[in-house]
């Protein structure tokens, strides 16, 4: 078995491969292209197991590789620097450390989305990053409202100020417009799918956010427990726990930004048109504070999205050998049947 360490750029690689054991075998700038890589793996025939950095150009090179027949292994970067944080760290020291770690199996791994979820995932990030932008241009509109205490631009005497709130507007209008242009070319592919169908059932999820939390899971087998899914969703803290001494951190940016937005957002609208899920939120927002009571109902949405897409089979049935849940656990919001909310003292909520 071959092991390779591949510290990517975007106009070269550097490549470490190392045998079973022993010194490296070899260490090469290669040129990024399809090509030399192609012809680098050549000298290395057999069995063979790359890896590379989490970036965000690792989609040709983890194709080239699997044409080529090597395994490629999508390393965690945070992960990877607190597992080996080298005093001096250059591009030859990064590919090395790749490699040998990759050999001790030590490879904290990043999930690697397959290649025909990816445009449809790529597209509804795109969709959100165009969303962020028209309530962007609509802050700075508000914002100059704000300067002169108006609440309509029309009210706006100069004509400078008159010309900003247009081009607002104008952006707005073409972004709205692109907005709707990107949620018709994802319909096709969305609307029929029966596993977002059974997302649609969630207090909250509308098409957009099932369309994301369909996306971003891809095969809920990926998720150990619905405890790994919570964190993989951010809505658990971080635990820095020694000495008999429990600390929870933050942990804000550590998964996935997209699944916490989703069930975030259908929290929120789960409060304000489920009379249960409202009452919930209540009784937590009486013991804790508001962002507190917010995410644990966010927690409790995402618990039925797990359970939804583990028990119907469809984004991916559980791996053999997942731990077994008990009945109550493993309650789903289907129709006909009560939405449990687990936090709640007062039990489920008719």
């Amino acid at each position: 078995m071959w092991y390779s360490g591949i510290d990517q750029h975007q106009s070269f690689c550097l490549i470490t491969t190392y045998g079973p054991d022993g010194p490296p075998v070899k260490q090469a700038r290669v040129a990024s292209t399809p090509l030399a890589l192609q012809q680098y793996v050549a000298e290395f025939p057999g069995p063979h197991q790359a890896v590379v950095e989490s970036t965000g150009g690792w989609y040709w090179l983890a194709d080239t590789l699997a044409a080529l027949g090597v395994e490629l292994v999508l390393a965690h970067a945070t992960r990877v620097k607190a597992i080996a944080a080298p005093k001096v760290k250059t591009d030859k020291v990064d590919s090395d450390t790749l490699a040998l770690l990759l050999r001790a199996d030590l490879i904290p791994r990043a999930h690697m989305i397959r290649p025909d979820a990816r445009g449809l995932r790529d597209l509804m990030r795109t969709r959100l990053r165009v969303v962020e932008k028209v309530v962007s241009a609509q802050n700075r509109i508000d914002r100059l409202l704000e300067k002169f205490h108006l609440e309509d631009v029309a009210q706006l005497n100069d004509e400078l100020y008159q010309l900003q709130a247009r081009c607002h507007a104008a952006q707005i209008q073409l972004l709205e417009e692109q907005i709707r242009t990107l949620e018709r070319a994802l319909y096709p592919f969305l609307i029929p799918n029966a596993d977002v169908q059974r997302l649609l059932w969630i207090p909250g999820l509308g098409k957009v956010t099932a369309f994301t939390v369909y996306t971003e899971i891809d095969g809920i087998a990926r998720f150990p427990s619905v405890q790994h899914f919570f964190s993989s969703c951010r809505l658990v803290p971080g635990a820095d726990n020694s000495a008999g001494r429990t600390r929870h951190r933050s942990g804000a940016k550590a998964g996935n930004r997209y699944l916490k937005l989703a069930f975030s957002h259908a929290g929120i609208r789960a409060v304000q048109y489920y009379p249960e899920i409202r009452a919930f939120f209540q009784a937590q927002a009486r013991k804790k504070p508001i962002r507190i009571a917010r995410t644990l109902v966010a927690l409790e949405l995402a618990r039925i999205g797990y359970q939804v897409a583990d028990e119907a089979g469809g984004v991916q049935r559980a791996l053999p050998g997942s731990p077994a849940q008990s009945p109550e656990a493993r309650a789903v919001a289907t129709p006909g049947q009560p939405i449990r909310l687990t936090g709640s003292r007062e039990g489920p909520h008719a």
